[in-house]
Order: structure tokens, then sequence, then C-alpha cells
């Protein structure tokens, strides 16, 4: 009779140990990717604002109130990137931890606000990753050497990745780590890497240029003497290959900034979206 109730209790251990997976909601795709690397199995994990999708205007889902009241955590971006949210979280009557993965960096600016992009450097992420894997190791103590041999293994998986980007831009002379490019998003970028990111002169991205805008950008891709151009509000082929023709740029891939693709896309996870953006950069400045 012993024996039948101790393989009875191996039995029902694994379904209890199941359930006591900590519920974890993340705000937007990129944050997820970390939570994902960090809480492996023991987290049960939903995002809000999914791939592909725009985390700075998301519209709350109905069933995100229910998702955040049944989370024991909330891992948010902050320096103002989900306006949206708080409200949400007061709304839900959630009791969950909100975690702010990006607390202990100094952010730089972005017009007169705090730029929230600052996962576009790999010292910043390790900060993130570090936030959240000591928010997931108290919220469950007896987790908590899993959480942290899962960080120390991510994180050196990033220090792998510092170094690869950095190799990569050290084959670019430093004059030519010029591009412009239409994205507020990679100031963290340019300020880790010594990429000079460049406005265009005279292009809303409300409209389509006009001739007199394109004029512009050709003389300041001239005068700049920039190598590269990403100009994502410009849809028009004729209009790319006539600055390229015109004064010798390249024309650059699509960069990836606030979101992550699906799986079938070029950047799956926050690892695969650095090397697709180091990528379209130094294929677009190299000689």
């Amino acid at each position: 009779m012993r024996l039948l109730l101790l393989i009875a209790s191996l039995f029902v251990a694994s379904p209890l140990h199941a359930a006591e997976k900590i519920n974890v909601v993340a705000s937007f795709s990129i944050l997820a990717d970390f939570v994902r690397n960090v809480g492996g199995d023991r987290v049960n994990l939903t995002m809000l604002v999914g791939a592909n999708s725009d985390v700075h205007v998301y519209t709350p889902a109905p069933g995100d109130a229910k998702r955040i009241a049944d989370a024991k955590l909330v891992v948010v971006n902050g320096l103002g990137l989900e306006g949206w949210l708080p409200r949400l979280v007061q709304s839900s009557g959630s009791k969950a931890t909100v975690v702010t993965a990006s607390a202990g960096i100094a952010p730089l600016k972005l017009g007169s606000g705090a730029d929230p992009h600052a996962w576009q450097s790999i010292s910043n992420a390790k900060v993130y990753v570090t936030n959240i894997g000591n928010a997931l190791a108290v919220a469950a103590p007896d987790e908590a050497e899993f959480f942290r041999t899962q960080a120390k293994a991510y994180l050196e998986k990033l220090e792998t990745l510092d170094r690869e980007v950095r190799e990569a831009l050290a084959k670019i002379p430093p004059e030519r780590r010029k591009v412009i490019s239409t994205h507020d998003a990679f100031g963290y970028l340019a300020a880790e890497y010594g990429i000079q990111f460049i406005a265009p002169l005279g292009v809303s991205t409300e409209t389509e240029p006009s001739a007199r805008d394109i004029a512009a950008i050709i003389s300041q891709v001239r005068a700049a003497k920039i190598p590269a151009v990403f100009l994502e509000n410009i849809s028009d082929d004729r209009l790319i290959r006539r600055i390229a023709a015109e004064t010798g740029a390249k024309v650059g891939g699509t960069l990836i900034s606030d979101g992550l693709t699906g799986e079938k896309g070029p950047a799956p996870t926050y690892i695969d979206m650095v090397r697709h953006n180091i990528k379209a950069l130094t294929s677009a400045l190299d000689h």
C-alpha cells in the first residue's frame, strides 16, 4: 500500500509543479524575449503587444486587463514607452508587481522627454536582463537559482553579441559611420557604437516627400558625405534610386527598432534583431 501511495504521489507532483509556474505579462515582444530567456519553462509568459506591432500606439485589447489581473509580474520598459499601461494596470485591479526593466539606465533625451529605446544598446539590454532575473527570483524564491543560472547564460550570449557588433563596426572607418534615417529609435545604438544617425532635411513622416524635399536630401547627403540612406517613409523606388544615383549613397535595408518580427521574419529574437540591424548597417556602409 505504501508503495502504491508513493507511486501515486509521484504522478501528481508534476502537474502541481506545472501549476506553480509564475504568470508573467510583458508589455511588448522585446521584453517578452528577455523574460523567455531568463524564465524558461518556469514562467507562463504572455505579451500584450505582439510581433510586428507598435508599442507606442497600442490600444489595449479586451482580454488584456484579465491577463494583468492574473499575473504575478508585469514587466514594462518604462521611460515613457507604454503611456497606455498604467491605466490598464489600475483598471485590472491587479496585485502584480510591476517591474521596470530599464531601471538604473541613464536615459538619453528624445525631444523634451526621455528616449525609451534603451534596448538598442547591448549594455543596456544586460541591465534589462539583470532586472528581470532579480524580479523573477524575488517572485519565486524556490526557483531563484534556476533564474540566476538562466540569466548568467543569456548575459554571456549578449557579451558575445556585443563583441560581434564591435568587430563588425571596427571594419568601417569612423568617418563612414553615417547614415540618414527617419527613425528616432537608434540614439542608444549611435551613442554606444559610434554610428551617426542624421535626420533628413525637409521630410515629414506624415506625407510623401516633395521634389524640393528630395533635392534637399540629395544636397545633405553630398555635403555630409553620407554613405547610406535608410528612408522608411519613401516608398517609391524611383525616388530611392534617384537619391542613390545622384549621391552615390547606398540604400540600406529596413532597420528593426520597436518590436521583433514573427518566427518567419528576420528578427524573431532580440539577438536576431541586433544581428540584422548591424548587418544592414555594415553592408550599406562598407566600401
